[in-house]
């Protein structure tokens, strides 16, 4: 603007106070004083001249300004001004969003343009030079283009503060990472140019879990500290696949673009699970947090930021009632999850003043001889509506409000009790939670418990995570310290897995460690270490004077691989489920308890049953079908007759998922079907299709663009544009599916 200014009251001067009294003289008095002027304006470093030839090449600059950039006159000239200078993408005032380069060859008229001075300079150096610039084309007689004459000035110290206050605005201040106003910006401009070229872009939420009882317990700068290490983790786990942003508090976005490969997109939310539920050292503690994890895709589950954003917001809050630790994609059938938790949590008090929960109960054997040692209390609630609720979804409900405690005392006093009808051998186990154990009043009711049931303290086991070593150390020492006073036994559940640390075993007077099933589900598997992890996990426990139990054995031959590395104490389906009290009893019968092992001889993954209506699709037919079973590489339909063998099918599973595959196995009721991709963990427990078919490509064949995000299947008269020829196999109904 100086610039600007001053080339004004230039003109106003020549025009207004000059007199001349000849053509001559004024000719004469009019170049001196343009150039005196203009001389002391250059020294004077207000601003500065330069002029460009037809070819962009600098012919001129102002001496001062070839100073003001280091370098010499002969460094500058000669070289096209677009080499010299470059326009900032990342201007907060959105005026440079065309290059330079483009702006020059229109050969308009450039105003106040800001500019990096970029000759041998990375635009990641530390030290810039800003300059705002204006100039004019000039032409000749003719109309031929003479090149630009221009203006600048340094605006190095105004735009350096303006770059630092935009990035105030759309980044957090603590972690570094993009805000929710920039992510916000983001996802705008992403959908909205993703949606011409139909491409594209996965969303993820998270919180953290636990994070509160760190803030809590460990005050706001330990929080703060775990905010900014954890940040850095996602930053280093994301890379430049996308952005991270942090919204507030401990919620975090993370937009991934041109990613829809629900394999890949799993595989990427539980590295960020796994890494971000790592300890984070501070000062001298440690702080044990989780997370889970909401994904939605664009355009399969919305073609708008807010419909996306409630995507994902859903898929999370699944994800945290389905046990935490988890990822979840968006499917149509959830709910408002929020509304859901609260009439949960309502259910469940209400269950417990009417004593409608109940504990189930899992024995413990020793595998010499197939004797009972202990068994494990596990929770069960079958409500009057929802039917059997999962621990690991009204667990995490309860540790949430003050109802845990509640709930972990009538636990407690129920185990004990009804453990007095078993074998004095016999030990009964009961699963502390992290909350439970924190409270102070812990240790008292735990006493109290023991007195009212009248059982021996050192036939109660109590469970316990490592999630209780957050916080107050000293209070977790003196909790240990009056428990062990009681005389009661304590157990390390889950070793091995997520956060362990041998600094746990060397502080805590634990009697038993509980090797985590996901070894043993993998432990007889050739490139797997797990069987390794199991030998070494039970040679740590005998070496430091501890049992072990083996959890999750469910085939003879996890089983052998298990005894052949030590292990005696073994929990899991092969000698029994989790059994009701009554049974319990019947199983003691005369007080010689003991279980012999049934089940497979191997290990199999797991085939999962289902009764679901789907699409089969053959040639240019959709016939309607039922889903039997499904596994990861096929699945049995029943409803059609005449298939022959080695007849390609494609499985249409609802909101896009078409799995191709082709006929393996014949049968009067069922075919079996082998798929050409394997599916992939939805995070729920289920099975999906990698890939979706775009709604894109649904809109295409003739659906509606209004219901891109509703599931749908191909409508049997979209496919193809209509009947092409006779069916070649016969549909029959079946009744029950949903």
């Amino acid at each position: 603007m100086a610039v600007k200014s001053f080339m004004q009251g230039l003109t106003n001067r020549r025009s207004n106070s000059i007199e001349p009294t000849s053509d001559v003289q004024d000719m004469v008095i009019d170049s001196r004083l343009r150039h005196e002027i203009l001389d002391e304006f250059e020294q004077a470093s207000i601003g500065w001249i330069w002029a460009t030839d037809a070819e962009g090449r600098l012919i001129y600059m102002s001496p001062n300004a070839a100073e003001k950039l280091g370098r010499s006159m002969s460094e500058l000239v000669g070289e096209t001004l677009m080499k010299l200078f470059e326009t900032d993408t990342d201007n907060p005032d959105e005026k440079s969003d065309r290059p330079l380069n483009f702006q020059l060859k229109s050969r308009k008229k450039i105003r106040d343009l800001t500019v990096r001075f970029a000759l041998n300079k990375s635009k990641h150096d530390v030290r810039q030079t800003w300059w705002s610039i204006s100039g004019k084309a000039t032409f000749d007689a003719n109309g031929n283009f003479k090149g630009y004459r221009g203006s600048a000035y340094d605006i190095t110290v105004e735009y350096e503060q303006k770059l630092v206050d935009s990035k105030l605005a759309e980044y957090d201040s603590l972690t570094g990472l993009a805000n929710r106003h920039y992510m916000n910006k983001r996802l705008d401009g992403l959908i909205a140019s993703y949606r011409t070229s139909k491409r594209s872009c996965a969303l993820m939420m998270l919180d953290l879990d636990k994070f509160k009882r760190v803030n809590d317990t460990m005050g706001h700068q330990a929080g703060d500290s775990l905010l900014i290490q954890a940040s850095e983790r996602l930053r280093n786990i994301i890379g430049d696949r996308g952005e991270v942003g942090r919204l507030g508090g401990d919620e975090f976005q993370i937009i991934l673009p041109d990613i829809d490969d629900r394999g890949t997109l799993g595989e990427i939310a539980d590295k960020i699970i796994q890494i971000v539920s790592q300890p984070y050292p501070i000062e001298e503690k440690r702080a044990i947090i989780g997370t889970s994890v909401g994904i939605a895709i664009m355009p399969y589950d919305g073609i708008e930021r807010e419909e996306l954003i409630r995507a994902s917001d859903l898929a999370l809050y699944a994800a945290k009632n389905g046990g935490r630790g988890q990822f979840r994609f968006y499917s149509s059938d959830l709910k408002d999850e929020e509304e859901e938790r609260d009439i949960l949590i309502d259910d469940l008090r209400l269950a417990l003043q009417n004593e409608d929960l109940e504990l189930h109960y899992q024995p413990v054997v020793r595998a010499t001889d197939n004797t009972v040692v202990c068994i494990e209390a596990l929770m069960r609630w079958t409500h009057p509506e929802r039917g059997f609720v999962s621990p690991g979804l009204f667990i995490p409900v309860a540790e949430d409000s003050d109802l845990i405690n509640d709930l972990g005392e009538w636990a407690l006093l129920r185990a004990c009790t009804d453990a007095l009808e078993w074998p004095k051998t016999v030990r009964v186990a009961v699963n502390v939670s992290a909350v439970q154990f924190a409270n102070p009043a812990f240790p008292p009711i735990v006493e109290r418990v023991v007195e009212e049931s009248g059982l021996d303290p050192d036939r109660l086991e109590l469970e316990l995570t490592e999630s209780i070593f957050v916080g107050d150390n000293e209070t977790t020492a003196a909790i240990f310290t009056s428990l062990k006073a009681l005389g009661v036994r304590l157990a390390l559940d889950d070793f091995g897995t997520g956060y362990s640390s041998l600094s746990y075993l060397r502080n805590a007077p634990f009697d038993k460690l509980k090797v985590d099933r996901s070894f043993v589900e993998t432990c007889t598997q050739t490139d797997e270490n797990s069987a390794k992890i199991i030998a070494a996990i039970i040679g740590l426990s005998n070496a430091l004077g501890m049992e072990t139990t083996v959890e999750g054995v469910e085939a003879f031959d996890q089983l052998e691989v298990v005894k052949s590395k030590g292990g005696t104490l073994i929990q899991g389906w092969l000698y029994s489920k989790a059994l009701p009290q009554p049974q319990i009893l019947e199983k003691i019968g005369s007080g010689d308890f003991k279980i012999e092992p049934q089940g497979p001889d191997r290990h199999r993954p797991e085939r999962r049953s289902v009764f679901r209506r789907v699409g089969v699709i053959h040639d240019d037919h959709r016939y309607e079908a039922v889903m039997r079973d499904l596994s990861k590489t096929g699945t049995l339909i029943e409803g059609l007759i005449g298939v022959p063998k080695d007849t390609q099918l494609v499985v249409d599973m609802g909101g896009g998922q078409l799995a191709v595959g082709v006929v393996t196995r014949v049968t009067d009721k069922a075919i079996g079907i082998e798929f050409e991709n394997a599916l992939v963990s939805d995070g729920a427990g289920g099975l999906c299709t990698r890939h979706r078919v775009s709604p894109y490509a649904l809109a295409a064949a003739g659906m509606p663009l209004a219901s891109l995000t509703q599931e749908k299947a191909f409508p049997h008269e979209q496919m193809g544009g209509g009947q092409k020829s006779e069916p070649a196999f016969m549909q029959v109904q079946i009744s029950g599916a949903a």
